[in-house]
């Protein structure tokens, strides 16, 4: 940018993103939403911690050899091993960065790494040296530096600049730091650290206390020039700074920072929905951009100000992030190719005809039920065709349910289990419930139901619902997700994809000390 500094933006949704509990991607997942990302025009694609497990090394693998317009990122702790798998997963990137890690406060250094401050320093530049050999691109994260002692993190900041760290990321891992407090250790750094200018200043606040946006902007107002931040805020614990909401904050007060994005703001609202879908988390109703109440008014004197004039009471407009009315885009008379030509519109490919196949003969039958279809419609098709379809040994063949006034709600369904059918049927409180006990009367998990939540994918008393499962047995906590225009067809399937989860019985590993 001619005028204005460029704010380089780092989404790492499907790396921190994917540490919320039970929001796991697959690789075709991961591809799905970096794609969106990259048509977002996002700089960095964190797409996950290579040494984390095979899956994830494969994941990153992925995305680096097929995303082209976006930088993409493999995380590492500050270990030889970590590094060398980081680098063998981007080895295909078209640009590719290695972002290692340690931690600099003195309660992680002293109950976690147990390291003096000197042995910290020594393995933060040989992290940085070793990175180098496969990229000149290497971040360096200080992490819980919102907690570190200043002097400290000068040190270390300057030691790994020296080493050939090109970004240098100060995050505020627990969400402890208050905006003032954490722009004034950003203004300390630029100020002290003699060789600063080599390198972009970097921020990741976390949102324990709902300040992750707020000091990620104190740090930008002070200089830092990178920030990180994931779609909804997914993330850890309270989650992550949010990009939709980091990203207009800057575009709409040009008054007051020296600096833009190069987003397309107009595909945040469609990668919000995308990994609200893909992840189960739903977005609330009165979050900030892309929430479905972001724009909507509704006291008189609002509505009365915005019809005379849109700017008394919107600073944005809803066509700048992405909302558009719901629009009819398919029919039950639509062919293949319109099918397929809409779908790539919303940047959805796919590998194979019988990919295609599966999808349409999805998209045939919901148009049966359902008479106008949207693009929320086609997303939902998509991911709940791409549920099916990984590590599907369980299927939902049939389901019949009776609820009526004064007597006790029943179901009776057909599941195949590794091909076999088996027919249960239960009673419970509700027709849900009933599903619920049917199924686990058949695949005895033993997981316990921790959330059960109900989403309408569009308006009107035919919309699809999409239902979230979250399931958690011996500490691992898995999501599943089922679409249906009948919600107790829609719980069903979402309860049988959590099982599948549960049955397969992978896990990713999460290295201590990955929360950066």
């Amino acid at each position: 940018m001619s005028e204005k500094d460029h704010l380089i933006i780092f989404d790492t949704t499907l790396r921190d993103g994917e540490q919320s509990p039970g929001a796991s991607m697959t690789r075709d997942e991961k591809l799905r939403i970096a794609r969106a990302l990259e048509r977002l025009r996002v700089d960095v694609i964190e797409a996950g911690f290579p040494i984390a497990s095979p899956g994830d090394f494969e994941a990153v693998a992925a995305v680096a050899e097929q995303i082209k317009d976006s930088r993409v990122c493999g995380l590492a702790r500050a270990l030889d091993k970590d590094i060398d798998r980081a680098g063998e997963a981007l080895a295909k990137a078209n640009a590719g960065r290695i972002h290692t890690f340690i931690a600099t406060s003195p309660i992680h250094m002293e109950k976690k790494l147990r390291m003096q401050p000197e042995q910290v320093i020594e393995q933060a530049v040989a992290a940085v040296r070793r990175a180098r050999r496969y990229t000149d691109d290497v971040e360096f994260s200080a992490e819980d530096a919102g907690r570190s002692e200043i002097d400290f993190l000068c040190r270390i900041t300057e030691a790994v600049i020296a080493a050939g760290a090109t970004t240098v990321n100060i995050p505020d891992t627990v969400g402890y730091n208050i905006p003032d407090q954490f722009g004034a250790v950003i203004a300390a750094l630029r100020e002290r650290v003699p060789n600063i200018d080599q390198t972009i200043l970097s921020v990741h606040c976390h949102n324990d206390l709902g300040l992750a946006v707020a000091n990620s902007l104190a740090a930008v107002r002070n200089g830092a020039r990178q920030v990180e931040c994931t779609i909804n805020g997914l993330g850890e614990r309270a989650g992550n700074a949010a990009l939709e909401e980091l990203v207009m904050a800057v575009r709409t007060r040009q008054d007051l920072f020296d600096c833009d994005t190069r987003l397309d703001t107009t595909q945040i609202v469609t990668c919000s929905r995308l990994v609200s879908g893909i992840t189960g988390f739903a977005v609330q109703p009165n979050k900030a951009v892309v929430g479905a109440n972001a724009f909507a008014h509704e006291s008189g004197i609002h509505q009365d100000g915005v019809l005379k004039n849109r700017e008394t009471y919107e600073i944005m407009r809803a066509e700048d992030v992405g909302w558009t009315e719901n629009r009819m885009v398919l029919g039950k008379h639509s062919g293949r190719n319109a099918f397929r030509s809409r779908l790539h519109d919303l940047g959805i490919d796919f590998a194979s005809e019988e990919e295609l196949n599966a999808a349409f003969a999805r998209f045939k039958d919901l148009a049966d039920k359902k008479h106008e279809i949207f693009d929320e419609d086609l997303q939902t098709l998509v991911t709940d065709t791409n549920l099916g379809a990984a590590n599907e040994r369980v299927k939902l063949v049939s389901l019949r349910v009776c609820s009526e006034t004064g007597e006790t709600p029943n179901a009776a369904l057909v599941l195949a289990v590794d091909g076999a059918e088996r027919s249960a049927s239960a009673t419970g409180s509700g027709p849900v419930d009933a599903a619920f006990r049917a199924i686990e009367s058949v695949l005895e998990s033993g997981a316990e139901l921790k959330l059960y939540s109900v989403n309408a994918i569009t308006s009107g008393t035919d919309a699809q619902g999409e239902v979230t499962v979250r399931l958690e047995k011996g500490g691992r906590v898995v999501n599943g997700q089922g679409a249906d225009i009948d919600i107790v067809i829609a719980s069903a399937k979402a309860y049988v994809n959590a099982c599948n989860k549960v049955l397969h019985g992978t896990h990713r590993a999460h290295p201590q000390g990955a929360d950066v």
